[in-house]
């Protein structure tokens, strides 16, 4: 039993619209070709040959085309639809432990969302923060801001004084 495919006026002009899509990929421009060529008359076998796959791929698409129409010719995304829900949970758990006066490590972000009851490695937190346009710089590693100006200047003066006796030694 040989599968025919007609297109309507309407339809071939949507093929031939999708034909010149520039998003389309290799795999989905094959799939346009072999519709085309299968509503011109030619056989699943001959399509098989021309196309180098097995004929039953070919009729696997026509039957395909026949039941869902347009959409059976892009390629569906693998694996399952992504969870919108919990990635605006983290983005917004992430959001607002930025928003603290602090510096924070990856590590300790993925803690802190642990915390929250949301699991999440390093690296992880790192993906997210790099989707959210976050951006980081390393800390400065000095201890001015702990340091205590009189202590400070009585250090330096003690310095001076100690430099000093080492002159007069020479």
């Amino acid at each position: 039993m040989q599968l025919r495919i007609s297109l309507t006026p309407h339809d071939r002009a949507a093929v031939e619209a999708l034909r010149r899509d520039r998003t389309l990929r290799p795999a989905e421009r094959d799939r346009v070709e072999i519709l085309l060529r299968a509503a011109a008359g030619w056989t699943a076998p001959h399509l098989a040959s021309h196309f180098r796959c097995c004929p039953q791929t070919i009729r696997r698409l026509l039957h395909h085309f026949v039941a869902a129409g347009l959409p059976a010719l892009r390629c569906r995304p693998r694996g399952p639809a992504p969870d919108v829900a919990r990635r605006a949970q983290i983005a917004a758990a992430l959001t607002a432990l930025l928003a603290q006066e602090r510096t924070w490590t990856s590590a300790q972000l993925a803690a802190a969302l642990r915390a929250q009851s949301i699991a999440l490695s390093a690296r992880q937190v790192r993906r997210r923060l790099h989707a959210l346009g976050a951006r980081y710089r390393r800390t400065v590693r000095t201890l001015h801001h702990k340091q205590d100006p009189a202590r400070v200047a009585q250090a330096k003066r003690e310095l001076a004084a100690f430099k000093k006796g080492l002159e007069r030694a020479s």
